[in-house]
């Protein structure tokens, strides 16, 4: 009888300490200081999901999809797509051309922007044409978005609000 209590007590504490181990284990976090080794988990959980949102990122910021508040600088022409209301304002020597929709120039003084198409200057308020081309060479100017959709073709420093 005694034979078989010290058997009995013997497995169940091999169980016990078997479960505290592998509860142990699972309670590490993945990437941790307890659990150093690259994983699985941690390549599925967080490795992936990081450069998953850098591509994201790139593809947003190549196909002009600009966020707002968003800022780019780019040394050729992007598409930029504006909504009603959102304007793009440029740093000095930033380039837009109006391709779909309309917009109109914003600025505070003369001159708002050079029409470099036409060699004129655009006042502020005043309407862009559809495929002229535009430089901002005072800071603080841009261009608002009047259609509902406005596609633009920017080249230079600029954000979009």
């Amino acid at each position: 009888m005694k034979k078989d209590r010290w058997l009995l007590r013997s497995v169940v504490l091999l169980a016990l300490s078997a479960a505290l181990m592998s509860s142990a284990s699972l309670a590490a976090e993945a990437g941790s200081s307890q659990d150093p080794l690259v994983t699985l988990s941690y390549l599925n959980d967080t490795f992936f999901n990081s450069i998953m949102q850098r591509v994201d990122q790139k593809i947003a910021e190549r196909t002009g999809q600009a966020l707002p508040g968003a800022s780019s600088s780019s040394a050729s022409f992007t598409v930029v797509t504006l909504s009603n209301g959102q304007t793009l304002t440029g740093d000095v020597g930033c380039e837009v051309m109006l391709r779909i929709g309309s917009a109109v120039c914003v600025s505070s003084s003369s001159p708002g922007l050079i029409d470099e198409t036409t060699a004129a200057t655009l006042a502020g308020g005043a309407s862009l044409a559809q495929n002229h081309l535009y430089m901002m060479t005072v800071e603080g100017r841009g261009v608002q978005a009047t259609a509902a959709t406005t596609k633009l073709l920017a080249r230079g420093s600029y954000t979009v609000s």
